[in-house]
C-alpha cells in the first residue's frame, strides 16, 4: 500500500513555480537525469572497491533511455548504487534543503521577468524537478545495491507525493516521465519520445559523460549482395539494436585543440550542476614526473549559494587511470578555492585509495600544491589582461580567496599577486597591495588600512582625518573576513601592515613625528587633571584618555590597542550569536578642537561644572557614532544634546 507524504509549503510554491514557468530550454531536464545517474553509477564503482557485498555489481554500468510514444512516456534507467527508502524521502522528497525559501522567492521574481531561470535552478541543487516542466507525472523506481526490497515514489507536482514497495531486478534507479501533451502556442516544443530528438540533446549536452548512454534503436534493414545491392526477392525487416549515444571521451586526456567550447562548457555544467557556463578553465597536465596526473579546472562565472555554507559539497573530482574514485575530494585544493571545480587523473595513485588516507598521501600533496599554484598563477594573469573582468570575478569570489591569507600564510606572497583593494585614492578603483607600496610617500614606513561595515563608514570616521591632510593612503576593508586575515599576515614585502584605528599614530617624518610628541605631551600636562575626570566619569567604558594629532576636524574618536578586538569584530561576533565581552578602548581627544578648548576653560574656572561631565559622555557618544557604533544610553545622548541646543539658543 503506498503511502502519501506532504512537501513543505515552501517546497510546493518552487514546485508550482517550475512547472508554470516559462523557461525556453526545458531539454536541459535529460542533462540533469544523466547526471543524476551518472554520479548514481560513480558511487557504485567507488564503493564497490571497498565493499565485498558490491564487488561485480560494477560491471557493465550503464545509463538507459527509452520511451513510448503512445503512452507518452520517456525513461531514464541506471544501474548504479540506488536508494532506500529513507534516502529517497531525504534527497527526492526534499527540494532544496538548505535554500528552498530564498530559491523561491528568486524564481518567483526570475519568472515574472521572464528570465534567468536556468541560472538559479543549477544554483540551489534542484535540477531533478526541472522534469516536471515537460511532464505530468513523475515516477521513480529505486533498489539499493546490496538490498532485496525497490521503492516507487511517485508525484503529479501537486504538492504531495507517494512511496511504496515495489520490485526491481537490479540495483539502480529509474524516472518515468508522463510527458506533456503538445503545446501549440509553444514554437520551442519537443518532442521528447522522438529518437532524434533525444539523439541531438544527448550529443549536445551529455557526449562527455564516462559510461555509455544506450537506447534501442529500430532499424529497417534488408539482405544485400557482395555489391551492395539489394538481393532479388529479399525483403526489408525491422530489427531493435542497442545504440550508444555518447563518445564517453575523457575530456580533460583530449588535446585542447580538439576540443571545442561548448564541450568545455558542457562538461563544466555536467561537474558542477551550475545551469552559467564558467568564466575560464584551465587544462593543464604534470609529465615526466613521478606523480604524473592530467587536469581540467573551471573558474565560475557567478557563486553559488553555497558558497559560505560549513556543510556544502567542494572540492575537485578524482579518477586514477581514468577511473573514477570520488567526488568533491577536498585534499585536491585548499578550502579558500572552494568555488574552482573541475577533474583531476592521476596515473600514480592507488585505485583502492580510501578517504581517511587522503589527506596523509604525499602524491596527493603534491597534485594540491600543483593545482593550487596554476589556478593562483591563473588569476593573476587574468588580473593582468583584463582587470576588468578580473574585477567582478573578484567581487564575488575575493572575500573567499582572502581566507588563504590566514588559513595558508605560507603562500601569502602568491595569494597578494591575486587580491585586489580599495582605498581612499580612489571612490571606485580596485589596487593590489604591491600597486598600493609603490604609491606610498618616502617617509611611509606602514601599509596602513581600516576596517568596517561599508566603505561609507569607514571614510566618515574620524580615524582618517589625519591620513587625508598627510596625503597618506588607506586601504579600506569591509568583508568579514579582513577582521581576520590581518591578525595571521601583518607584512608585505618587509612593510608592516598597521590599522588606522589602533595604537599611536605616527604619520610623517621622524622631525615632524618627534615636534608633534613634544606639543602633546606637553598639552597632556597642562590639561592632566581635566583629563584624569573625563577618564573617571567615562571609567565603565573607556581604559584611558588621551591627547591625539590623529584627528583634524572631529573632537574625539575611539582607538583600540595593538592586539585588541576592533569594534567592527566585536559587531561580527556577536551577530553571529557569540559570547563577546566589551572591549574597552582609549578614548583621544582632539587638543585643537575649539570644543576642547572650551571645556577647558570652564574647567580652569570651576573644577565642580557639571557640564564637564555631561560633555565627556557627549564627546564618548560622538565617537561612537562616528565609527558606526551603538550608543550605551540612546535616550539619554538625546536628552543632553537637546538641553545643549537649547541652552544655545
Amino acid at each position: 500500500m503506498a503511502t502519501t507524504y506532504e512537501f513543505k509549503t515552501e517546497a510546493r510554491q518552487l514546485l508550482d513555480l517550475m512547472i508554470h514557468s516559462v523557461y525556453s530550454h526545458k531539454e536541459i531536464f535529460l542533462r540533469e537525469l544523466i547526471s543524476n545517474a551518472s554520479d548514481a553509477l560513480d558511487k557504485l564503482r567507488f564503493n564497490s572497491l571497498t565493499s565485498e557485498n558490491l564487488r561485480g555489481m560494477s560491471e557493465d554500468l550503464h545509463i538507459r533511455l527509452s520511451t513510448d510514444s503512445e503512452k507518452r512516456t520517456l525513461t531514464i534507467s541506471d544501474n548504479g548504487i540506488g536508494m532506500t527508502h529513507d534516502e529517497i524521502i531525504d534527497y527526492i522528497g526534499t527540494i532544496a534543503k538548505s535554500g528552498t525559501g530564498e530559491f523561491a522567492d528568486l524564481l518567483k521574481k526570475a519568472n515574472e521577468k521572464k528570465e534567468g531561470i536556468p541560472e538559479l535552478i543549477g544554483q540551489f541543487g534542484v535540477g531533478f524537478y526541472s522534469s516536471f516542466m515537460v511532464a505530468d507525472k513523475v515516477e521513480l523506481i529505486s533498489r539499493k545495491a546490496g538490498e532485496e526490497k525497490a521503492w516507487k515514489w511517485v508525484s503529479s507536482g501537486e504538492g504531495n507525493y507517494t512511496i511504496e514497495e515495489a520490485s526491481r531486478e537490479t540495483q539502480g534507479t529509474c524516472v518515468t516521465l508522463h510527458l506533456k501533451l503538445e503545446d501549440k502556442e509553444d514554437e520551442d516544443f519537443q518532442d521528447f519520445t522522438q529518437e532524434w530528438v533525444l539523439r541531438q540533446v544527448v550529443k549536445k549536452y551529455s557526449d562527455f559523460v564516462g559510461y555509455p548512454i544506450k537506447m534501442s534503436v529500430e532499424r529497417t534493414q534488408i539482405e544485400r549482395d557482395e555489391n551492395g545491392k539489394p538481393k532479388e526477392g529479399a525483403k526489408e525487416e525491422t530489427v531493435v539494436e542497442d545504440e550508444t549515444l555518447n563518445s564517453m571521451k575523457a575530456i580533460w586526456l583530449r588535446p585542447e585543440k580538439e576540443v571545442s567550447e561548448e564541450e568545455y562548457r558542457e562538461f563544466y555544467k555536467h561537474i558542477s550542476h551550475d545551469w552559467n557556463s564558467p568564466l575560464k578553465w584551465i587544462n593543464f597536465k604534470a609529465e615526466g614526473t613521478s606523480n604524473e596526473f592530467s587536469s581540467l579546472l573551471f573558474l565560475p562565472e557567478k557563486p553559488g549559494f553555497d558558497l559560505f555554507m560549513p556543510n556544502s559539497k567542494r572540492g575537485i573530482n578524482l579518477y586514477v587511470k581514468r577511473v573514477f574514485i570520488m567526488n568533491d575530494c577536498e585534499e585536491l585544493i585548499p578550502d579558500y578555492l572552494r568555488f574552482v571545480k573541475g577533474v583531476v587523473d592521476s596515473e600514480s595513485l592507488s585505485l583502492n585509495i580510501s578517504r581517511e588516507i587522503l589527506q596523509h598521501d604525499r602524491l596527493i600533496q603534491t597534485i594540491r600544491k600543483s593545482v593550487t599554484r596554476k589556478v593562483l598563477d591563473t588569476l593573476k594573469k587574468m588580473l593582468n589582461e583584463d582587470r576588468q573582468k578580473y574585477i567582478e570575478f573578484w567581487k564575488h569570489f575575493g572575500a573567499v580567496i582572502k581566507e588563504g591569507l590566514f588559513k595558508e600564510p605560507a603562500n601569502s606572497e602568491k595569494l597578494f599577486e591575486c587580491c585586489l583593494f580599495q582605498s581612499t585614492s580612489s571612490p571606485t578603483d580596485w589596487f593590489t597591495m604591491g600597486e598600493y607600496v609603490e604609491r606610498m610617500k618616502a617617509d611611509q614606513d606602514k601599509i596602513f588600512y581600516l576596517t568596517g561595515e561599508s566603505r561609507e563608514v569607514i571614510e566618515n570616521s574620524p580615524h582618517l582625518e589625519a591620513f587625508r591632510d598627510k596625503g597618506c593612503e588607506v586601504l579600506l576593508m569591509t568583508d568579514p573576513v579582513d577582521e581576520v586575515w590581518v591578525q595571521y599576515t601583518s607584512e608585505y614585502k618587509q612593510k608592516k601592515i598597521k590599522s588606522a584605528a589602533r595604537g599611536s599614530l605616527e604619520l610623517g617624518s621622524e622631525e615632524e613625528r618627534k615636534k608633534t610628541g613634544e606639543t602633546l605631551k606637553q598639552k597632556e600636562q597642562e590639561w592632566k587633571t581635566l583629563l584624569e575626570l573625563i577618564q573617571n566619569k567615562l571609567d565603565k567604558h573607556i581604559k584611558a584618555v588621551r591627547l591625539s594629532g590623529r584627528m583634524s576636524s572631529s573632537a574625539a574618536c575611539l582607538v583600540s590597542e595593538e592586539g585588541e578586538m576592533t569594534p567592527h569584530l566585536e559587531a561580527l561576533l556577536r551577530a553571529s550569536g557569540k559570547d563577546v565581552p566589551q572591549v574597552k578602548r582609549t578614548l583621544e581627544l582632539n587638543p585643537g578642537h575649539p570644543l576642547l578648548g572650551k571645556m577647558h576653560e570652564i574647567f580652569i574656572k570651576d573644577k565642580e561644572n557639571s557640564k564637564i561631565s555631561e560633555y565627556a559622555e557627549l564627546l564618548y557618544g560622538q565617537a561612537l557614532l562616528a565609527e558606526g557604533g551603538q550608543l550605551p544610553d540612546p535616550s539619554g545622548f538625546n536628552r543632553k544634546v537637546a538641553e545643549l541646543m537649547a541652552n544655545a539658543l
